[in-house]
């Protein structure tokens, strides 16, 4: 299991996964990871390969930079997701924490990219880059959430900067783009024209051919509900390049996993099993 660890290097902070088929199933042919990133396989050959990042204390302190590196070969099924949530924590020296996601899905692959929010703490300053390349026929469900912080302790939208952009191209083609930066500078994230009530948001991308059905589904699932005033769960979806996007604004983080898990149990079937049954 070194050929595709060979082509990066094993720096402090670096985790890389190579998935493939190998007689009819997917399985793990390489895989590495430098503290303080953890890549634990609890399924690392089957109808898919679930795998779970993590990270010695539970999160990013002042200056982490980390990058996780995956492929998912032609034919293969993966599922990606995290231990729990990502905490930023608190930033005394204002250093930026940052991470890099890049992912290259071949031709007729699956990648369920599904890890728990990202916390940050009051004071904290975080960035992060994603970006995934499909193949010809391949899918991609992305989940992407950020939190309000350590509300139950008083700091709701206290943390200083989060930024987080996704990128996804097919063939070579950018097919979806998502940036948000919230920055204390610019004033209070808080106020009702800012965060206001809710504490959680979420963004939920399906595109590519195996996802078609579910991103047809959830479309219409979303659209056949009544819109209230002041509900506090808010979603929207609306179609992109091959697939569908779904964004959930919620007060609580349990209600923003509960409409995730909703549509994520649309692909239990190709990954085998509900990952998330046990979660949400």
């Amino acid at each position: 299991m070194v050929a595709f660890a060979d082509q990066h290097h094993m720096e402090t902070g670096c985790a890389a996964l190579e998935v493939r088929s190998v007689a009819g199933q997917s399985a793990v042919t390489s895989a590495f990871a430098c503290s303080p990133l953890k890549l634990l396989m609890p399924r690392s050959r089957g109808q898919s390969v679930w795998a779970y990042t993590s990270s010695f204390g539970g999160g990013f302190v002042a200056g982490d930079e980390t990058r996780l590196d995956l492929r998912i070969g032609p034919g293969a099924r993966c599922f990606v997701g995290t231990q729990a949530s990502t905490k930023i924590y608190r930033n005394p020296r204002h250093l930026v924490c940052g991470h890099v996601t890049r992912a290259a899905v071949e031709t007729g692959a699956l990648l369920v990219f599904a890890p728990d929010p990202v916390q940050p703490f009051a004071g904290s300053r975080y960035a992060q880059r994603q970006t995934f390349e499909l193949g010809a026929g391949a899918g991609l469900m992305l989940v992407d959430w950020f939190t309000s912080g350590r509300a139950a302790r008083g700091e709701r939208w206290a943390f200083d900067r989060f930024y987080s952009r996704n990128d996804v191209f097919l063939s070579g083609g950018r097919i979806f783009m998502d940036s948000i930066l919230l920055d204390s500078a610019t004033g209070p994230l808080a106020p009702p024209h800012r965060a206001g009530r809710f504490n959680c948001f979420a963004l939920l991308l399906l595109v590519g051919e195996p996802l078609k059905p579910a991103a047809a589904s959830l479309l219409e699932n979303v659209a056949a509900r009544p819109v209230k005033r002041c509900e506090g769960l808010i979603t929207s979806a609306s179609p992109v390049r091959g697939g569908a996007v779904l964004r959930v604004a919620g007060e609580s983080v349990e209600s923003v996993g509960q409409e995730l898990h909703c549509h994520l149990k649309s692909v239990s079937a190709l990954l085998g099993d509900d990952p998330w049954a046990r979660k949400w």
